[in-house]
């Protein structure tokens, strides 16, 4: 067999393997996150767009940030606009298993030969530009090019970090969605919410329609004069434009009952847990609208926010007992799963959460969250990332809030533990980082499948 090579040649990369090779080679600031943000510019960025014909140009794009549900209010707009007949390209990040996962066509991750093609097509022209581009802004430019190739009706583009100064910000979005406004970060994006907000407004353009979900009087409103100053033609803000009139439990997930310009949409399943992503669907549903230019019909609604499947949000993975995975990473995201534990998820047994995160949270503030519904017991491991924060930190910080503490760095050998030791009707949940989820998932998925080129049902589509 051919020697493999990890720069492609006139027939591109040998494989998967060395295309991944070369992709890993170049700066990854998802795993070294750099302390601060100095000289931000989308220059490089903007370069390589130039040099492939600016495909970020080729469709619409609904761009989608915020510190919290970014990722889950741009799969219900995937879903909401495959329901509407159009064909769809979602980038999203970080993936969980494999980086196929970040670049989708209608729901479907990029293919291995497709990937290999794309990351051969961007080393080629790699040489020609002044900087060496970063590992994300390499992924990016991927997947605007492959939607490009396939000729989508529509992207749906989730914002890597921030807003203004993130690579997927070379596109004009035709609508801008910011979910909502938290602490996350703060090392970059700034140490005020009012900092952070600023940064992700940066993708309000002039023209495009901006759908507002942050509901903090002050914030809102610096986002709607942000809007408005960069030229936006409409703002939609949550509790004028839209929002939910009701936002219930249901089995399976939740029933919300949703109001647009448009009118009100009621008593829509979504099947997802924790009434966040109710809220989420109420931001999906405004969003896809103000693409459109006029109300989605109801039964469009009520399919495209059924079929939305997103793997390691809230995801029930077993039964007697309960296990869950949650990607929760900050205390925002610590407080929505522990508000659906209590709501959604209780049990009659104890809660044991299996808990893993980077440096740059705060694990007492983390951790408090899961006291509050209860979790007394609390399997500390580290995260599969250069960033991990130290079990030992974590471990020190749940001792300190009164938690039982078992250290197993290993997430999926935390979560084996955590399941074996755990009675019928008592809950395991993983949480803390998407390292964490990712990991536990991956293992998962090579328990119950044959190895194979990709990964089949739920985990082909994770977020």
């Amino acid at each position: 067999m051919p020697e493999s090579r990890d720069t492609p040649g006139t027939d591109g990369f040998d494989d998967l393997e060395s295309a991944l090779r070369w992709l890993d080679g170049h700066i990854d600031f998802e795993s070294i996150t750099p302390s601060r943000r100095s000289l931000p510019t989308l220059e490089r960025m903007r370069a390589l767009m130039d040099l492939l014909g600016e495909p970020q140009a080729a469709a619409p794009v609904v761009h989608v940030t915020g510190t919290n549900g970014k990722g889950s209010t741009a799969a219900m707009i995937t879903t909401l606009l495959m329901a509407h007949g159009l064909t769809v390209g979602t980038y999203a990040s970080p993936n969980l298993v494999r980086v196929n996962e970040r670049i989708q066509r209608n729901g479907e991750p990029i293919d291995d030969e497709d990937l290999v093609a794309v990351l051969a097509s961007l080393a080629r022209i790699e040489p020609l530009l002044n900087e060496r581009p970063t590992r994300f802004e390499l992924l990016t430019a991927a997947a605007f090019t492959w939607f490009a190739d396939e000729a989508v009706d529509v992207a749906v583009v989730e914002v890597g970090l921030g807003g203004r100064w993130d690579c997927t910000n070379v596109a004009d979005g035709a609508v801008a969605v910011v979910t909502n406004i938290s602490f996350d970060h703060t090392e970059i994006l700034g140490p005020t919410l009012a900092d952070i907000a600023a940064d992700k407004a940066g993708i309000f353009k002039r023209g495009c329609r901006a759908v507002v979900g942050e509901t903090d009087p002050e914030l809102a409103d610096q986002l709607r004069r942000a809007a408005t100053g960069a030229g936006a033609a409409e703002v939609w803000m949550r509790g004028t434009a839209f929002g939910c009139t009701a936002n219930l439990p249901a089995v399976g997930g939740r029933v919300v009952d949703v109001f647009t310009p448009a009118g009100n949409i009621d008593g829509v399943m979504v099947p997802l847990h924790g009434a966040h992503q109710g809220e989420n669907a109420a931001v999906a549903v405004a969003a896809v609208e103000a693409l459109l230019g006029g109300p989605l019909d109801a039964d469009v609604v009520a399919e495209g926010l059924g079929a939305v499947s997103i793997p390691g949000r809230l995801e029930v993975v077993g039964r007697r007992p309960l296990v869950v995975l949650d990607g929760a990473h900050n205390v925002a995201g610590m407080r929505a799963l522990a508000r659906t534990l209590v709501e959604e998820l209780a049990v009659p047994g104890e809660t044991v959460a299996v808990v893993g995160m980077l440096r740059g949270r705060d694990p007492v503030a983390m951790l408090e969250e899961l006291v509050t519904a209860g979790v007394r017991s609390v399997i500390v491991c580290e995260p599969a990332s250069p960033r991990a924060l130290p079990a030992g930190v974590v471990a020190e910080a749940a001792a300190g809030l009164g938690m039982r503490v078992s250290v197993v760095p290993d997430a999926a050998d935390a979560l084996a533990m955590a399941a074996a030791s755990a009675g019928e009707d008592d809950a395991v949940v993983a949480c803390g980082s998407l390292y964490v989820v990712g990991s536990v998932r991956s293992r998962l998925v090579d328990d119950v499948q044959p190895p194979r080129g990709d990964l089949a049902g739920g985990a082909a589509s994770m977020r």
